[in-house]
């Protein structure tokens, strides 16, 4: 049995007038974003990646549309100073991005990362000390006052050495491990650092509240955030960051939240990559936002070559039901979900609608480069008409009729469920045509003519049938009735043609093609189905007609 009662609530509340966040329902406009894919991301890789592959990932950052990006601990190993150096000595940070490099509150490694920074046209300098219980009692065994002078240390030096050293220089502080930490005591310390750096609209100061461990619902750490935001000084020239984990699995809803409560940048990572359970998604943060119409300032319209970016340059994998991301967010496999989204797509082709708003899919897939044939109508032994002739539709043009639509779909069904696999576009047109299109028959039609007689069509027509022609003359009330007529006259056979539609598929004028689609009843009520296609209408029909005969017969001794 596990036992529970070992656990109790490592967390702080803070009083309860501190929950005005409650009153808005959205994130109104993007935050300012920090990628610590470089850092926090890269040191959580079982194999950290190469400068080589560091570069590619910065230059992928840079793409999507980071302006801030934690390069790495510079002081740590070798390989994260030599990229920090190689990014400034060869000009490889734009004019509107900062580089931003995490240090502890101790004098040699923040010395050391000044010389990593030397000449940086703009660089942040994070330094962090942590200043929770556990931390305090357990790691340090300090008292409040003596971590308080850490960070106030760290503070002095970092002021100091910005005067010194070449370069362009911001701060940012953290009180690491924040949510296991009094609150009036995180603010105590972030209080005391602010008055050494002394922000001002020429100092802008980054206060950093990190979900270093999840402790808690949501909606307290949202209100810590607040109770921190209203109670820091200098707050007109303090940015509010948040730096969430995500070891309970909120991780984007503690930032969601902590945004409506009063913070204005946040650290994380593409795909959510990071220590344990890992840092906040970004990627599904900043789509959360574009969902609800507003501009996250991210680019993520090609997903996929970010997918395989991070998978080669990180050896990580991109979990296939990742919000926006997986390879399956938007697939459908359910019969109902697929004929939802079917006349939904339909619908809103026919409205000429701009507004998004089809059932089961959040966003259009094509905002982020996906397509629909091979991402969101999927084909297995649980799809269903709707689905699959949606995408035979798209993907190809077949436009079945309803009742033909049901009896393919449970073919394609079968089929999976047969080789207990998915079916892919192509095998889902395959089936069709081997059961439907142009099938060859023991009887074919090797030449024809009609004539118009008041109001019926007469046909003269010649069968073929074992080596021997037969003509034949017949009449109907239109072109496919007199060559069904004759076709009935020539075997003896009895049915009803009961379905008959078409549809020009591709091309203009005399390079249209003509799709045909017919439905011969038996006198039990059996359906027999055929498809047809031509670049002449009548030839196309007849196609199917026989196309369905053979389907039909083929039983037959």
């Amino acid at each position: 049995m596990m036992d529970s009662s070992k656990y109790k609530a490592g967390y702080f509340p803070v009083d309860k007038k501190y929950n005005k966040w409650v009153e808005k329902d959205h994130v109104e406009k993007p935050p300012i974003w920090c990628s610590v894919d470089m850092r926090d991301g890269n040191q959580s890789l079982v194999i950290p990646m190469s400068l080589e592959e560091k570069l590619e990932y910065y230059q992928t950052l840079l793409s999507v549309g980071f302006k801030e990006i934690e390069v790495g601990f510079p002081a740590a190993s070798e390989t994260e100073y030599e990229f920090l150096r190689t990014l400034i000595d060869g000009h490889m940070i734009p004019d509107d991005v900062t580089v931003q490099v995490l240090t502890q509150c101790r004098e040699h490694i923040i010395r050391k990362t000044f010389d990593a920074c030397k000449g940086a046209p703009s660089a942040i300098i994070h330094f962090y000390n942590s200043v929770s219980v556990a931390q305090r009692e357990q790691v340090f065994k300090k008292s409040k006052e003596e971590i308080k002078k850490i960070a106030v240390d760290g503070a002095k030096l970092v002021k100091k050495l910005a005067s010194e050293y070449e370069g362009n220089f911001r701060f940012e502080y953290s009180p690491e491990s924040f949510t296991g930490t009094e609150p009036e005591y995180a603010l105590e310390v972030c209080n005391a650092v602010l008055d050494v750096l002394e922000p001002s609209e020429t100092n802008n100061v980054i206060i950093n509240l990190p979900v270093t461990v999840e402790m808690s619902l949501p909606h307290v750490y949202a209100s810590q955030v607040e109770y921190m935001s209203e109670n820091l000084k200098y707050r007109e020239f303090v940015t509010l960051s948040l730096h969430p984990h995500n070891d309970r699995g909120t991780g984007v809803a503690d930032t969601e939240l902590a945004l409506l409560a009063g913070a204005n940048r946040v650290e994380g990572t593409l795909f959510g990559n990071g220590e344990r359970t890992g840092n906040v998604d970004i990627i599904t943060l900043a789509m959360n936002m574009y969902s609800h119409g507003v501009d996250p300032k991210l680019d993520f319209s090609d997903m996929n070559g970010l997918v395989e970016k991070y998978e080669r340059c990180t050896r990580m994998h991109v979990y296939e039901r990742a919000p926006y991301a997986g390879a399956l967010v938007f697939a459908a496999f359910s019969g109902s979900h697929q004929d939802a989204i079917a006349k939904g797509m339909k619908y809103r082709a026919k409205n000429k609608l701009h507004e998004w708003n089809v059932p089961y899919i959040p966003i259009d897939p094509k905002d982020i480069g996906r397509t629909y044939d091979a991402d969101v109508i999927r084909v297995n032994s649980q799809s269903g008409k709707g689905g699959i002739g949606y995408l035979l539709e798209q993907t190809f043009g077949y436009n079945l009729p309803s009742k033909m639509r049901e009896h393919f779909s449970y073919m394609c069904k079968n089929v999976s469920d047969h080789e207990h696999k998915e079916l892919k576009p192509d095998e889902v047109l395959d089936i069709f045509t081997a059961n439907y299109l142009n099938l060859d028959s023991s009887i074919s039609v090797t030449d024809f003519d009609f004539e118009r007689e008041n109001e019926t069509v007469k046909i003269n027509i010649t069968f073929l049938k074992d080596g021997e022609e037969t003509e034949l003359e017949a009449v109907g009330n239109g072109h496919l009735s007199a060559v069904n007529n004759a076709l009935c006259e020539f075997t003896g056979e009895e049915y009803t043609l009961q379905v008959f539609t078409q549809h020009s598929m591709q091309g203009e004028g005399s390079h249209s093609v003509a799709a045909s689609y017919i439905g011969l009843e038996r006198e039990d009520g059996t359906m027999y189905w055929g498809a047809g296609t031509d670049t002449d209408v009548i030839t196309a029909s007849t196609k199917a007609l026989l196309s369905a005969f053979a389907n039909m017969t083929k039983g037959d001794k």
